[in-house]
């Protein structure tokens, strides 16, 4: 890359960061400010994160099956998507857990418990895990088109989660609340101050996982070209030896 390409992309990440920054900023802010529920007093509020964590876990989840596919897929293998898939999967693995905690937070509040085995809580855990089963396969040691073929069928398996999770409260009978934005009964959509703090919070929240994921696919770049630049000095430091050891043998004679 060019240095005036590299200087583009550093004002360009740096402005997303910003961006980003103040989204959270404001998504807070328009969080605390918002009133008190009968049902859920205070942790109402959570409404303006909760929901677009869990967002950005399926977003996440959903872009490491899409680099996963582009690597299986001949016509378009590339390091580039078996990188890009394990950027986005470690992201997912951070916005999955935060998922829980959160959801964990208001469940407390408003069923009295930590932990129910609910059907949406349970598939997020399920999900979580086989998030860290993918990581855990690109760590496995073995040729790099084969850690990363067995490790884009996992992240296949593990998006199929994601439409179920989503569906469950739709599907079974569960304590999670409904839909958030989208209700089959309008007299039961949530109020306007409340719908716009979560919009906001799903911009927010999504120009994060995007400055996250330039810069751990960045570092992660760097990384397999400093193991190339590594695997290369070793190779002629071999070399080298070698050819040292030939020619004293030769002078010996």
């Amino acid at each position: 890359m060019s240095a005036g390409r590299r200087g583009a992309a550093s004002v360009g990440t740096t402005v997303l960061g910003i961006t980003a920054l103040v989204g959270v900023g404001v998504t807070v802010g328009l969080g605390l400010a918002l009133p008190d529920t009968r049902e859920q007093g205070e942790y109402a509020r959570l409404i303006a994160v909760h929901p677009p964590i869990a967002w950005v876990a399926y977003v996440a989840v959903g872009v490491t099956a899409l680099g996963s596919a582009l690597w299986l897929w001949p016509r378009t293998r590339s390091s580039a998507w078996d990188v890009l898939a394990g950027a986005s999967a470690e992201i997912a693995v951070v916005f999955t857990a935060l998922t829980l905690v959160t959801g964990s937070i208001w469940g407390r509040a408003t069923w009295g418990v930590w932990w129910a085995w609910d059907a949406r809580l349970t598939l997020t855990a399920v999900l979580l895990v086989m998030e860290l089963g993918y990581l855990a396969l690109r760590r496995v040691p073995a040729p790099r088109s084969v850690r990363a073929t067995r490790a884009a069928i996992a992240a296949l398996l593990a998006a199929v989660v994601v439409p179920v999770n989503h569906m469950a409260v739709d599907w079974w009978r569960t304590l999670h609340q409904g839909r958030s934005l989208v209700r089959p009964d309008p007299g039961e959509a949530a109020d306007p101050p409340f719908v716009a703090a979560m919009l906001v919070g799903f911009v927010a929240m999504t120009l994060v996982y995007a400055w996250m994921l330039w810069h751990r696919t960045r570092v992660a770049n760097l990384e397999e070209q400093l193991e190339h630049e590594g695997l290369r000095a070793a190779l002629a430091e071999r070399h080298a030896e070698g050819r040292a050891q030939i020619e004293a043998e030769v002078a010996a004679r």
